[in-house]
């Protein structure tokens, strides 16, 4: 579902928008097919057992299961996936999709990161 969800927002819109374009629209199109979604989910950093803010925020979570990271970029680099590995680390999930709207096919810009599967 949230594949199609994606298909939908991208052959709407196209590709070139802003990222928040595409979150908000995306979350909207999420909950209308009767997804869970929170966005801007808070992450905090546990280290020796204190809790830190730093003010990291997830684009999108589903069904408290699988995190969203949105991009509108030229290319998705190294570092993009290690966000969202490290994303799905401190937030104990196991799976996320990084997704880059700036892409001349959506099938190209939809990789699939694993925590631990």
């Amino acid at each position: 579902m949230v594949r199609k969800c994606i298909f939908n927002v991208y052959n709407k819109l196209g590709p070139g928008l802003l990222e928040i374009v595409y979150q908000k629209i995306l979350i909207y199109e999420l909950q209308e097919n009767g997804l869970d979604v929170k966005a801007e989910s808070a992450i905090p950093i546990v280290y020796d057992g204190k809790e830190f803010d730093f003010n990291f925020r997830l684009d999108i979570l589903v069904e408290d299961k699988v995190i969203l990271e949105l991009k509108s970029v030229k290319n998705l680099e190294d570092i993009h996936f290690k966000q969202l590995a490290t994303y799905l680390k401190l937030s104990n999930k196991k799976l996320g999709l990084l997704i880059n709207f700036n892409t001349t096919n959506i099938l190209d810009g939809i990789k699939r990161v694993a925590n631990n599967l």
